[in-house]
């Protein structure tokens, strides 16, 4: 009981948490970044116009976010960096594509939201390759 009330700051139970929170958030986002190249062509058209890009655009800085910066969370690469095109897209979901409605259609924006603000703050814990190659 002591060990499950404890306030740990540092260690391996933090990694761990960080290690799942970066990955398991990064699979489920692969998946709309893959399905928007996989559908490109019939996204661009319909796709959203923001701060003067044309659709086309939007949607592929949206790929690279989604899609790319997931793949380097996964690995814990580059993490901060990565998380910060994650929170922009995110940012942009939630306020313009959603209108800011953080609890309604824009429920799942919102916490992709949190957790890569999380994850910018923290960084990607032991258990990643920035560890590895900027200790």
């Amino acid at each position: 009981m002591k060990k499950l009330l404890a306030i740990t700051p540092a260690g391996v139970p933090v990694d761990l948490g960080l290690l799942i929170l970066r990955v398991g958030t990064s699979i489920f986002m692969l998946s709309h970044g893959y399905m928007k190249m996989q559908h490109f062509g019939e996204m661009q058209g319909e796709f959203m116009s923001f701060m003067g890009l044309s659709p086309s655009i939007s949607l592929c800085l949206a790929i690279f976010a989604e899609f790319f910066c997931s793949l380097l969370l996964i690995g814990g690469l580059l993490t901060r960096l990565a998380a910060i095109p994650l929170v922009i897209t995110m940012l942009v979901a939630l306020f313009m594509a959603h209108e800011g409605d953080a609890f309604g259609k824009g429920g799942p924006a919102t916490i992709y939201l949190i957790i890569y603000i999380t994850i910018l703050l923290s960084g990607p814990g032991r258990f990643s390759i920035d560890r590895i190659l900027f200790k």
